[in-house]
């Protein structure tokens, strides 16, 4: 891990007055640069070459003589060969000396490997850079073994096909989609079997697929991604906020999903499996009666991630959660930074956030206003790794 002293050192050439907000041009990033323009930063957006137009030109700033922004939410499209190249040391030196404050995402850590964001990066940024790893799932410490030493529910874990004795999902990366997600579900150890064949011989998953894959028992219920914040900078209010929830629109699994169960059936019976690749985000709201088991969630996991992960959360983290017949939550999953369906948010915020806070607020806003608020109360040491 870069040493702390290395990335303070940085972070003291930096004129904080003129700090800009940057991020990897992909997963949230729009919703990272609506909220620092809202907040009054200019924004840089690292894209890579042959998908730069959303960034670069679609939702590129307009300024008037003044400064203030009249359209748009990129100043700076920053366009690299690759995302990687963003590891470049030419590059992070133009990025520490435009005063650029960094948002990790999950593209970021996809495209440049956890390796190089914990040892090459040097770019001072917002978040916990450490907990980053524990989304490498199947490492030592990753997600499951933080949710395990905090006591927080999760699928139960299946450690071998032949164990398979209920419906269990299979979590496994994508052969032809290196980004997404294989994930199939099977009934039996003879589903298994029939099922991750037809899935090999689609090109879906790989052969020895099962070498990295986690089986868990599938919860029947619906999704909810539980997008929170914590501030470590507060000092009169709790530190743990709920900004939002969201669910995912997957595809082909959507599509099944529409069609009546006897085509569904006969699909299947043809080999033909619905896929899990994420491609939108749609918003949600919680019953009021299950807002404190969410929280309790949210409270276990920061206690947890502070004593494992020193110095634990910093900012939004996403707690992606199943409900069952008995509104009892499950966690399969979590984010350690902002979550991948936060752009819901952007521009109009969320109810949990715009109640709390009295105003339009997303998870990019409340990112860039705590970045304003440590800057005024010479605390950005205290957000940044």
């Amino acid at each position: 891990m870069i040493s702390r002293d290395e990335i303070l050192a940085n972070l003291e050439r930096y004129d904080l007055k003129n700090a800009k907000i940057g991020v990897v041009a992909s997963h949230s990033a729009l919703d990272t640069c609506d909220g620092a323009i809202s907040e009054g930063f200019r924004t840089v957006a690292i894209c890579q070459d042959g998908r730069e137009k959303t960034f670069a030109n679609y939702f590129k700033t307009q300024r008037d003589s003044n400064g203030n922004v009249v359209r748009g939410i990129v100043d700076e499209a920053m366009i690299l060969n690759k995302f990687s190249n963003i590891l470049d040391p030419a590059v992070q030196e133009k990025l520490i000396k435009d005063n650029v404050l960094f948002i990790p995402n999950r593209s970021f850590v996809s495209y440049c490997g956890i390796d190089a964001v914990e040892n090459d990066f040097k770019v001072p940024l917002v978040g916990s850079r450490n907990l980053l790893r524990s989304e490498e799932r199947g490492d030592e410490k990753d997600y499951y073994w933080i949710l395990e030493k905090a006591g927080l529910p999760y699928p139960k874990k299946v450690e071998k096909p032949e164990d398979i004795d209920g419906l269990t999902i299979i979590k496994v990366h994508h052969k032809q989609k290196k980004m997404e997600r294989g994930f199939f579900t099977a009934q039996s150890y003879d589903q298994f079997v029939q099922k991750s064949n037809d899935l090999i011989k689609q090109g879906v998953i790989e052969e020895d697929f099962l070498a990295s894959a986690r089986m868990e028992q599938y919860i029947i219920g619906p999704v909810f991604n539980l997008d929170f914040f914590y501030s470590p900078l507060e000092e009169k209010g709790e530190k743990i906020e709920l900004l939002g929830i969201d669910w995912r629109f997957e595809s082909s699994l959507d599509g099944f999903c529409r069609l009546p169960g006897k085509q569904q059936v006969e699909l299947e019976n043809d080999g033909i499996l619905p896929e899990y690749t994420v491609c939108g985000h749609n918003s949600a709201t919680l019953r009021e009666s299950l807002l404190d088991k969410a929280f309790g969630l949210a409270e276990k996991y920061v206690k947890a991630a502070e004593k494992y992960y020193d110095p634990g959360i910093i900012g939004p983290f996403c707690l992606q959660t199943c409900v069952d017949k008995d509104l009892n939550f499950y966690i399969y999953d979590v984010a350690p930074r902002i979550g991948g369906g936060t752009n819901v948010h952007m521009a109009v915020g969320h109810p949990y956030g715009n109640a709390l806070w009295r105003r339009e607020m997303s998870t990019g806003r409340r990112l860039s206003m705590e970045v304003r608020r440590a800057i005024e109360e010479e605390r950005v040491d205290e957000i940044i790794t």
